[in-house]
Order: structure tokens, then C-alpha cells, then sequence
């Protein structure tokens, strides 16, 4: 796999999106992790608003090959979670964890997806916001647009659109220094609002994900689920079925829920440990797109050292073998483990890895940051060392 553009058109930097939107205006807090306008809602000058949209990508494609194998519904409430974390956990690392408003966009082919699909999708929805509403994260629900248009949409596009509007004073932008250390929030095992086994994918790196491991019987089956302009040689190349049972820990998972898992939402965590400890953290740093390499984009004249990852999850060894893609590749493509990066002085990091514990959410100081010229993520891992600038 080429990190840049793979053949399947895959861009974990997506430099070209980048360099498409670098004209706009970055709102008020332009190193923020995400836009944050001044409060044209209510016109105060103490507050601003956030407004963040984002998608499930390409994971409904994958949510869609299992539906039709199994018949299984159960796996389209997670796409729904998908969409929404998304947007709540990149609000939640500039310091947005409560009372934001969600709007949904569904896009189908409707020849493809019938209506129960999108009652399912719908029904996740509402699921999740009770949840989240049980351990005392207020979300509220504003509709949203379900549209026809299979001509544009292969199977089903999933996104949410977030507002909120917070304090000025409580906004979070990365101040990341020398002397942080760097707690890692697992993306696996299970959470306590979650109910069942989480492998960890979140909702980034799906594509690779899906072609590398999914056996090529799926290109055959469904054409629909995937760019019919591919080369044959990057599709489906694995030798994996959705069905296929692997053993994690002590129980046998399919491969597709395994690679499904719903992105897992640290909000409930980041409340808690914001309300207690907010002027403590120096940065939050959400791992999407750019694995390990995210912080990357939010510091400046800093060396992140991280030599203390998670073992690697099972799903995550799965993806390497069946791909074959280089570990240094994999590090920037892929979170490996942890989903959420909290920074801030050593004397504090027992006091926040106790309250994600507290929600079953393993944690660990995963490294520490040193003074530098320039910037430079390096990765020590069992794989190899790898440095990234």
C-alpha cells in the first residue's frame, strides 16, 4: 500500500483536501481540532459556536456486504454511531462535551436499501442519544434529510451535521509542550456503555480495511460495494469472510462485526475529566485520519516520543497479516490501539487514566514530549522504530 494514494485512491493525509479548503477562514481558533465561530446564534461576545459535520465513510459499504450475507440489522445502529462520534469526539477535544444538537443526512440507493435499513440507522440514532443521555451527556435530536439517489450513492452515505454553542472561556486548543506526557485512551476491549467486545477501527482506514481482508467472492457478489473503476488487483484481495469466526480474548467474534465494531465515543470520559481538570490538559488529540501521526497537524518546535503503546489488538494483527502492508505504513494509516491522546504534566496522568478506568477503558502514559526544532512523531514499537515528520 502507498500511504499517499494507494490504488484505491485512499489518502491517509488527504493533502489534496487540504490544500482545496486552505483559503477558507479557520474561525476563531484556527489550531482548535475543530472550527469554532463567534457566537452568531445569540450574538454573545463571552461565547462562540461550533458547527462540525462528518460521515461514516466508507464503513457502510462493509455494514452493507454483512446485511446482505447474514440478513443481520443489528449492524446499521452501529453505522449511526459512527457518524455521530465522528463529530462529538472531535468537539469533544476542543472542550465541547455536552448539550450539542445532531442532524442527519442519509443518502440511499434506494433499489439497494429498503426501508427497514434506514429504520434501523434512524433507530440507532435515538439509542445512542439515551445512552449517552443515561451517563449525563445531553444530546439533542434535530431531524434531518433522508434523499433518494442512487444515482450518485453506490449503497448508503451516513453522515451527521453537530452545533453547539459553549463558553469562549472553556475552549480547549492544543497547547501541547516539552514536559507533557502523553495518556492513551484504548480503543478496544469493552467500555462500560458499550455491550460487547470493541475492536478498535473507529471509522477511519475502512477501505483498506475491508479490501486487504475481505476475500475477492464479495467483488463477485456485490459489484455495488465498491469504485467499479478499481484495478481488479486492489479489490477484495484477502481470503476472509464476513461470517468467519476468530477468537479474541475469550470469545469467537465474526470478522465482520469484529472490523464493525461502532466507533466508541470517550465522551462520557472527556466530561468528567474536563469538568474536574480542564485548565490541567494541554491538548486532546482525537486519532482519525493520519493515525498516529495526527498530532502532527495541532503543535509546533515538539518530538512525541510514543514507546509505551497498547499491545496491539487482535483486529488490528488481522489487517497486517492479511495486507502484508508495511508497520510503518500501518502506524500512519490506522490508531493501533488508541483513539484518544490526552497531554498534559506527569503529576496529573494517574488522576484522568483512573476516571476512563472507572468507565472500563484501559489507559496508559503511551509517551512524552520533548523539546525540538520542528515537529516529529516517533514510534517505538515491537514492529520497529519509525519517525514521521
Amino acid at each position: 500500500m502507498n500511504l499517499k494514494y494507494d490504488q484505491r485512491g485512499v489518502s491517509a493525509s488527504k493533502e489534496d483536501v487540504h490544500a482545496a479548503i486552505q483559503h477558507l477562514d479557520k474561525g476563531l481558533y484556527p489550531n482548535a481540532f475543530c472550527k469554532i465561530l463567534p457566537d452568531l446564534a445569540a450574538g454573545s461576545a463571552k461565547h462562540c459556536n461550533l458547527l462540525h459535520a462528518d460521515t461514516a465513510g466508507t464503513k457502510t459499504s462493509l455494514a452493507y456486504v454483512y446485511w446482505r450475507e447474514t440478513g443481520d440489522l443489528s449492524v446499521w445502529p452501529g453505522v449511526a454511531q459512527d457518524a455521530i462520534v465522528m463529530n462529538l469526539d472531535d468537539m469533544a477535544c476542543s472542550g465541547c462535551t455536552n448539550d450539542i444538537i445532531l442532524s442527519s443526512t442519509i443518502g440511499r440507493n434506494k433499489g439497494l436499501i429498503p426501508a427497514e435499513v434506514i429504520a434501523a440507522v434512524i433507530r440507532g440514532t435515538s439509542d445512542f442519544v439515551e445512552k449517552m443521555r443515561d451517563h449525563g451527556v445531553e444530546l439533542h435530536l434535530a431531524g434531518g434529510e433522508t434523499a433518494d439517489v442512487g444515482d450518485i450513492v453506490r449503497t448508503i452515505d451516513v453522515g451527521f451535521t453537530a452545533f453547539a454553542r459553549m463558553k469562549r472561556s472553556e475552549v480547549l486548543v492544543p497547547a501541547i509542550r516539552s514536559g507533557d506526557v502523553i495518556v492513551g485512551l484504548a480503543s478496544f476491549g469493552q467500555a462500560s456503555y458499550e455491550t460487547g467486545y470493541n475492536g478498535g477501527m473507529g471509522s477511519n482506514g475502512l477501505t483498506a480495511a475491508r479490501h486487504d481482508v475481505l476475500s475477492k467472492v464479495y467483488a463477485e457478489k456485490y459489484p455495488e460495494s465498491f469504485d467499479p473503476r478499481l484495478p481488479n488487483e486492489v479489490v477484495y484481495t484477502g481470503n476472509r469472510l464476513v461470517t468467519e469466526k476468530i477468537s479474541v480474548g475469550n470469545q469467537n467474534i465474526s470478522v465482520g462485526k469484529l472490523i464493525l465494531s461502532p466507533t466508541r465515543t470517550y465522551l462520557p470520559v472527556l466530561q468528567e475529566i474536563l469538568q474536574l481538570h480542564r485548565k490541567k490538559i494541554h491538548g486532546l488529540i482525537h486519532v482519525t485520519g493520519g493515525g498516529q501521526t495526527k498530532v502532527l497537524k495541532f503543535v509546533k518546535d515538539v518530538h512525541l516520543v510514543k514507546d509505551n503503546l497498547f499491545e496491539l489488538p487482535p483486529l488490528f494483527k488481522l489487517i497486517q497479516e492479511s495486507s502484508k502492508t508495511a508497520w510503518r505504513e500501518m502506524y500512519q494509516v490506522f490508531n493501533m490501539g488508541h483513539r484518544m491522546e490526552i497531554y498534559l504534566p506527569a503529576r496529573h496522568a494517574d488522576t484522568v487514566m483512573a476516571i476512563a478506568e472507572k468507565y472500563g477503558i484501559e489507559a496508559r502514559v503511551i509517551g512524552r514530549v520533548k523539546r525540538a526544532v520542528g515537529e516529529k512523531v516517533t514510534v517505538k514499537s515491537p514492529y520497529g522504530r519509525f519517525e514521521y515528520v
